[in-house]
């Protein structure tokens, strides 16, 4: 680039936010850094074409910086656990990569996590400020789902939600049976998938979904922990 790079992106961040100027005032000062009036011949409209290009190339890199650097300081917040600082800098990468299905994760993330910060201090029994986060995980999810329809993150994190949070665990069944055609070895999502059956009253299919989970765990304590939960649903059966 003939100009140096940084002084540009300068001028363009005074330009832009200051309020004062008027667009003709922006205008006319582009006009005097790129020494770019009113051309008029074929080698002027092709110098002014030159010098504008080079100008949207690095407005354009530094927009990709700026977006790849909101999501790096978003993953280290959230490795430290400040899910609320997370949040933020992950919804400012989604002003510079909209389509990206794991920042849409990473904001369903933080957003559930912020939902059981948000304590009922008026003690009226009911706090809208959690129900808006969970609403905003819900929506954050169900977007990098509908980016990417075998985003197996988002299908969990999704049935996670409206099976311990929202409480609509008839939604979970559907997402819980897609991720297990993507990963068909996942044993959390098989208990969870059974648990939905079980709140669904779906009892045969949950007692099918453990019995698949004993014969394919390793780990003694996961066994256990499924037998124990086929015998409150045969229980539960058996009472219906």
């Amino acid at each position: 680039m003939k100009k140096n790079f940084f002084a540009l992106t300068a001028f363009f961040a005074i330009a832009l936010c200051s309020c004062s100027k008027s667009n003709k005032t922006i205008i006319r000062l582009q006009h005097i850094e790129e020494g770019v009036s009113s051309p008029n011949t074929i080698e002027e409209l092709k110098d002014a074409i030159s010098k504008y290009e080079e100008r949207v190339a690095d407005i354009q890199l530094a927009n990709s910086q700026i977006g790849i650097w909101h999501k790096i300081l978003a993953t280290r917040y959230l490795d430290k656990k400040m899910y609320g600082e997370a949040l933020k800098s992950f919804q400012k990468a989604l002003e510079y990569y909209p389509d990206n299905q794991n920042l849409y994760y990473y904001v369903g993330l933080c957003a559930g996590y912020m939902s059981h910060a948000s304590m009922d201090f008026d003690a009226d029994g009911y706090s809208e400020k959690r129900e808006n986060y969970l609403r905003l995980s819900e929506d954050a999810y169900s977007r990098a789902i509908e980016i990417e329809p075998r985003y197996a993150r988002a299908l969990y994190g999704l049935s996670v939600l409206y099976l311990f949070e929202l409480g609509e665990d008839e939604k979970a069944v559907p997402l819980l049976e897609k991720l297990l055609t993507i990963e068909t070895k996942n044993i959390d999502a098989m208990f969870l998938l059974a648990r939905a059956y079980y709140m669904t009253y779906e009892f045969d299919k949950a007692i099918g979904m453990y019995d698949k989970i004993i014969s394919l765990t390793k780990s003694p304590e996961r066994k256990a922990e499924a037998e124990a939960n086929r015998e409150v649903v045969q229980n539960a059966a058996y009472s219906n």
